[in-house]
This record gives C-alpha cells, structure tokens and sequence, in this order.
C-alpha cells in the first residue's frame, strides 16, 4: 500500500470562524440547499456528528459518482481544523483504499482566511496516484468552495 499527498492553499474573504461554520459545521444543510446537482443530500448514518461520526453524502444527477461515506477523524472548533476520511462509495476503486483529507483556516492580514488543505490517498498495492486524476476532484471541490464563498458574501447575515 501506497501513501500519496497531495497539498493546496488557498483564500477567502470569509472570515475562518463563519467560513468553518458554513464549509464544516453547517454544510450538510448548505450545499444541498445551495447546491442540489452536485450534492442531494448529507446524513449522518452513525454517530452524533463529533469525531467517529460515519456520514452518508449522496450526489445530485449529474455527478459521476452516487455516494460516499466519510468518517470524522477530527473536529477542532476553536482552531478551524478538520479532518475526515471517504471510507466507503463508489468514488472509492480497487485502486484506492481511502482518501483523507485535512482543511485547516487561518486567519489572514486582510480579515479573510488562508485555507490549508491536504489529500491522502491510501492506494492498493504498487498503484500511483497521477496528478491530473487529483486535479479533477480539486477542481470539482473548489467550483464547489466558490459557490459556498459567493453564498456568504451575498448573504452577510448567514453564518455569523
């Protein structure tokens, strides 16, 4: 088994306490409001939504994929970090045993926040990992990001 990483950055206008609150805290309720062709709905399946919790994420009709279930490996409210791992789903493959990822938001000079993100991607046996596979999903996450950022400026009082 085969360990890739994957690591990104990125900023928001968004404060770090709103932006965890809508991107983590509330975003099972969000994106499928927000978004419905991407993300039909989240359910927490075990679990009470703290580090351990199995959650359900079923995809809109248009994604290539139908659901995954991502467990809750950490929750740090007070430090906007969190950390989960897809464990189940058929994004998963033969190929890739689970995927974890980590965001972690900080506060930026300008009132905003610096997103710090990693990917691991646990394969099976002597598979790589190719960049351009990862840059898809990337791009998926962040046209998803950006729909949850643009909410949030348009509604001012959302989230506080």
């Amino acid at each position: 088994m085969g360990v890739f990483t994957y690591a990104d950055e990125s900023t928001s206008v968004i404060p770090p306490p709103r932006l965890f609150k809508a991107l983590v805290l509330e975003a099972d309720t969000l994106i499928p409001k927000i978004a419905p062709q991407s993300v039909k709905s989240a359910e927490i399946v075990e679990g009470d939504g703290g580090v351990g919790t199995i959650k359900k994420i079923s995809f809109g009709e248009g994604s290539h994929y139908s659901y995954v279930k991502h467990r809750i490996n950490g929750l740090d409210k007070d430090n906007f970090v969190y950390s989960y791992s897809l464990v189940e789903g058929d994004a998963l493959s033969d190929k890739v045993e689970k995927i974890s990822y980590e965001i972690k938001l900080v506060a930026s000079a300008d009132g905003g926040s610096i997103i710090k993100s990693s990917s691991n991607y646990h394969t099976t046996g002597d598979v790589e990992i190719k960049e351009e596979d990862v840059k898809a999903g990337k791009e998926k996450a962040t046209g998803l990001f950006k729909l949850i950022e643009n909410y949030l400026v348009a509604n001012p009082d959302a989230y506080n």
